[in-house]
């Protein structure tokens, strides 16, 4: 059930600002499928990047969007600024989807955009986010649709990735790629 309506996602008033200090509005990307995650540099889970990179890869040209979200909330897993970021996710593991300046995900000072998206998709023991590397879907409407537990691997994600994909290229906004 698509609407009009649902391109007036709230989603899509949102900002952030990239590693390169460049304003991103998240409205730049309306009739994309958006993947947005938490991430760290000296985590556990840091070996995400890889998978977060083949799928945006993989997908980029159907229209799936990684935004990358450096937080140093938890384990003080992210400490280092610009520099030390890019070389977490940048050079060690070849990242190449938009990559946000470091940003709190929980308490006063979180981002708006983890505001919205932890008020639309709670966890399973409240709305916190709780460890680095949680990962939050969002339709081509800027719709979230699912949040992921950083357990869980981005190869995971891909069913739901393409069932929204596939999705969007129905709708009336967005024409067919000739390539397909």
């Amino acid at each position: 059930m698509m609407s009009m309506s649902n391109q007036n996602s709230p989603f899509y008033n949102l900002s952030a600002t990239s590693l390169q200090g460049k304003e991103v509005n998240m409205e730049n990307f309306k009739g994309k499928v958006v993947l947005v995650v938490n991430t760290a540099s000296n985590c556990g889970f840091t070996p995400q990047y890889e998978g977060l990179e083949e799928l945006y890869r993989k997908y980029k040209d159907d229209g799936l969007v990684v935004l990358g979200f450096p937080c140093n909330q938890f384990g003080n897993q992210e400490p280092g600024g610009k520099e030390e970021i890019e070389q977490g996710c940048l050079v060690n593991y070849g990242v190449s989807f938009p990559m946000m300046e470091k940003v709190d995900v929980n308490g006063r000072n979180a981002h708006p955009v983890f505001q919205y998206l932890k008020s639309e998709l709670g966890g399973l023991l409240g709305s916190r986010v709780k460890w680095n590397f949680t990962k939050f879907l969002i339709d081509a409407n800027g719709n979230p649709v699912k949040r992921y537990a950083p357990i869980t691997k981005p190869e995971k994600i891909t069913p739901d990735i393409e069932r929204l994909l596939h999705k969007t290229e129905v709708t009336p906004d967005k024409p067919a790629q000739a390539n397909k």
